[in-house]
């Protein structure tokens, strides 16, 4: 069967045409959900939710012992929900988790009986485009909408972050990795309340408290959400650590997925939420650009495919005005030059001198 002429044409297409092409396929993936999420502007089955507030680096701890192995390990969880995770001070990437990462966990691992310590990042979840070619793929669900018992009394969403392998560049062995979060609707908190980023200073009105009074206090508010019982920490922080642990991957019992579980407790994970974030919009200058260079795209295309069947154009004959697209290197050389003698001046006037 001969090729369709649509078909032979695009084969036909100079390669700096289909750079174009590629290139505005290329920009149209990239800004689509799979690739990230805007933590300001989340949609979870049909509900809004604006979580910028809870931007920012967060730290979480757990210390995992196993003495029949000699062994300890010590867990510190960076967790950012709106932007990728900035390098600390000094870091390589043997010490941080790669360039993408959302959440990472660093563990640093002891014998016991050597008392040897070594630190070895994992990422969590992230977007990762160099390399290993891995999205962070997030889904929301309703607590109202997941027909579990344990959900119906609650109100919020659960967010699934996906994109981290560890060892990362393992293919064969490596282990994926997930992050769930459960975003817990509380009226009375911001989300922020025992926030580590403060260097560890206490909210106002905490020295007034002794520790039973926190306790008590969590399980009051646990009580008044309808939380279910769960293996969080028992911590009056608005965020908490859950676990983190091996677990059947949803494609099957036969893969396996290692992952992290959080609780964050917020008001605007609540349905009717105050979404007092100011959103960030693309300006008029932005737009202009992306609809100038789509637009500049599609005639080149279109404009070369009339070219190739109407007149059975070839090569740069079947650009559009292509006399006019190869004499640009030269007009902007002579334009340039024109500038470049507009601004020093004109010359000596030579060998004559005024009488």
């Amino acid at each position: 069967m001969a090729p369709s002429t649509s078909s032979t044409a695009w084969r036909s297409l100079p390669s700096s045409l289909v750079s174009i092409a590629t290139l505005s396929s290329l920009f149209l993936s990239l800004t689509g959900p799979a690739a990230a999420f805007d933590c300001k502007d989340i949609q979870a089955q049909g509900q809004h939710f604006n979580l910028g507030t809870l931007g920012g680096p967060h730290k979480l701890h757990w210390v995992d012992e196993h003495l029949e192995v000699e062994r300890r390990y010590n867990y510190t969880f960076d967790i950012d929900i709106c932007q990728k995770l900035a390098w600390h001070k000094g870091g390589t990437k043997e010490t941080e988790c790669r360039h993408g990462t959302r959440i990472c966990a660093y563990q640093e691992e002891t014998n016991l009986l050597t008392d040897n310590t070594t630190l070895q990042p994992i990422e969590i979840a992230g977007t990762y485009t160099t390399g290993a070619h891995r999205l962070i793929d997030a889904r929301f669900e309703l607590f109202r909408k997941t027909g579990s018992h344990a959900d119906a009394d609650r109100e919020g969403f659960r967010a699934e972050l996906h994109g981290g392998r560890f060892p990362f560049d393992d293919s064969r062995k490596g282990l994926d990795q997930q992050a769930i979060i459960e975003f817990v609707c509380d009226a009375e908190r911001t989300g922020l309340e025992g926030n580590e980023k403060d260097d560890g200073e206490k909210q106002d009105g905490d020295d007034e408290k002794d520790d039973d009074e926190k306790k008590d206090k969590d399980k009051d508010s646990s009580a008044s959400l309808g939380r279910r019982e769960s293996k969080c920490e028992d911590s009056d922080a608005s965020l908490r650590f859950c676990g983190y642990d091996t677990e059947d991957a949803a494609e099957g019992k036969d893969k396996k997925v290692r992952t992290l579980r959080l609780e964050w407790r917020t008001k605007y994970a609540c349905e009717n939420a105050p979404d007092d974030t100011p959103r960030s919009h693309w300006g008029f200058f932005t737009w202009f650009i992306i609809i100038l260079f789509l637009a500049t795209a599609a005639y080149l295309i279109f404009g070369s495919w009339l070219n190739y069947n109407r007149y059975g154009a070839r090569g740069w004959d079947l650009l559009p005005h292509g006399d006019a697209i190869r004499d640009i290197p030269y007009v902007l050389k002579d334009c340039a030059r024109k500038v470049k003698d507009s601004v020093q001046g004109p010359g000596s006037r030579g060998g004559y001198s005024a009488v």
